[in-house]
């Protein structure tokens, strides 16, 4: 298999933790989600969320494309916390884990928050566009 359709295969997710509603958040890129929210909720590595209880998924992107995934990640760590938040919101209103019942990740399948290739908001003046 080459590069090209070994990498045509991969999903990448952008996503949102938090500590609890309105708390801590932190915004990575991974293609195992539910390893990497996992790690996160076992505290795994030492760092800013294990330091800070950040182990709450409250919002996720997926992407069949790394680069785009990066692009995202970059962009959201870039946007004031009160742009996150109603990013958050909207999708997500209650602030629920999306990773509950045993990191099966029920919520995923039928409920995705954004389909593949999403496209890249940029923020306008007054904020970004969700």
């Amino acid at each position: 298999m080459t590069r090209s359709l070994m990498m045509m295969n991969h999903n990448y997710y952008v996503y949102i933790m938090a500590s609890q509603r309105n708390g801590t958040l932190y915004i990575g890129v991974t293609k195992d989600l539910e390893r990497r929210v996992a790690q996160h909720k076992e505290g795994t590595f030492e760092g800013f969320t294990k330091q800070y209880d950040v182990n709450r998924l409250v919002y996720f992107e997926f992407f069949s494309d790394i680069n785009a995934a990066i692009t995202r990640e970059k962009q959201l760590k870039k946007w004031n916390r009160q742009w996150k938040i109603n990013l958050i919101e909207k999708k997500n209103p209650e602030w629920v884990d999306l990773s509950t019942n045993n990191y099966q990740f029920p919520y995923f399948e039928t409920n995705p928050v954004m389909p593949a290739n999403a496209g890249i908001h940029k923020p306008s003046e007054n904020g970004p566009s969700y």
